[in-house]
């Protein structure tokens, strides 16, 4: 019994703590196509980074997304010999600093998927990855069913992704889910629908261990393949969905 009643403490405090935040920014994919005064495409196999840095294996195009019943739709499919999906991000104009980051989205399944939503710091031109710092709210591979990844990159960390966590749900698959980042100037939470997945609050803030005190900008794709997805790919799975319901910042 009084374990039942700190876990409702807990779920209220948290509850509390979110009603005190303001909805700065909402997106609910309401339109006929996508708002790009909020959204950027990013195109193409990202040479000459090629493989966006990442051996992936999908050519990002704008006919691989639709907004349908006021969610986004990203397709990843196989189309002759090659792969294609979309890229999206708000870099440039919608960049954030603090808060509660969240999405309620839908995975796509099978070996060699590879959905995201992350971040990325606004400085990363000046001073390039992974020095601006990389967020990633979730992170699902289709080779490792029923995991859920989130991490963090650094200067410090990005070459063994020493700040990561993995997290299994046996439904994960099943109809949405809400992926969140609560972010301070102290730490970093993730949570998976009401789950307190993994805590990021080092003591020493170097820059090198700490760029998290600057704005940050949304990422939402479907990679295939690559370092992380698997080198594989079951093309008997695709086309696969991806699908965003809504992303809202409270600060």
């Amino acid at each position: 019994m009084k374990k039942i009643l700190v876990l409702l403490l807990v779920v209220n405090f948290s509850f509390a703590q979110q009603n005190k935040r303001k909805l700065v920014w909402e997106e609910n994919f309401s339109g006929k196509t996508l708002n790009e005064k909020s959204w950027n495409f990013e195109l193409g196999d990202g040479c000459p980074n090629c493989g966006w840095g990442n051996n992936e294996r999908q050519l990002y195009t704008k006919q691989n997304h639709k907004l349908a019943k006021n969610k986004l739709v990203i397709t990843g499919k196989k189309e002759g010999d090659k792969y294609t999906s979309t890229r999206i991000t708000t870099k440039g104009k919608k960049e954030f600093q603090y808060g509660r980051f969240e999405a309620r989205a839908k995975l796509p399944v099978g070996q060699g998927v590879w959905p995201a939503l992350w971040m990325l710091g606004s400085n990363i031109n000046e001073v390039g990855w992974p020095k601006c710092g990389e967020i990633d709210i979730l992170e699902y591979v289709g080779k490792e069913p029923n995991m859920v990844f989130t991490s963090l990159h650094t200067q410090d960390s990005h070459g063994n992704t020493i700040n990561t966590k993995k997290t299994r749900f046996d439904d994960i698959e099943e109809g949405f889910h809400i992926y969140a980042m609560e972010w301070t100037k102290d730490k970093i939470d993730f949570f998976v629908d009401d789950t307190l997945v993994y805590t990021f609050q080092p003591e020493n803030k170097t820059e090198a261990i700490w760029p998290y005190n600057q704005p940050f900008y949304f990422i939402v794709n479907m990679a295939i393949g690559g370092n992380f997805g698997g080198p594989e790919v079951d093309d008997n799975i695709l086309p696969q969905e991806f699908i965003v319901d809504y992303i809202r910042v409270y600060q």
